[in-house]
């Protein structure tokens, strides 16, 4: 189930490459990408997993609520990263030329469908 949610998402966005379900603790839940030889979501969101638990403390710390989102764009690729449980995040990576309003509304869209999977 996770598979065809992330499919969705990632096959309904200009540029969009793979997504990835992930644990804070970098270990995969579901990965699909469109296009593996550009890019390993598993790698790139094991790698940002850290920045993100140093954000959502960052954020406890300075007492300004749950942390939702985070969007990382780069030379050669844009990841757009979201929370879907207290431990888990949603990570995409686009092209960078990828829309990436549309691949924060779908990932908000699947957000629930993901939690209701975990």
């Amino acid at each position: 189930m996770f598979a065809e949610i992330l499919k969705k998402v990632v096959d309904n966005i200009d540029g969009g490459l793979g997504a990835v379900v992930m644990g804070l603790d970098g270990i995969p839940v579901e990965t699909y990408t469109r296009q593996p030889d550009r890019v390993d979501v598993n790698t790139v969101g094991m790698e940002f997993s850290f920045i993100l638990t140093q954000a959502k403390k960052a954020a406890a710390s300075a007492k300004l609520g749950a942390f939702e989102e985070m969007t990382v764009k780069a030379e050669g690729l844009t990841l757009a990263l979201r929370m879907v449980a207290p431990q888990y995040f949603l990570a995409v990576a686009l092209a960078p030329d990828g829309n990436l309003g549309k691949t924060r509304f779908l990932m908000r869209l699947a957000s629930p469908k993901l939690v209701a999977q975990l």
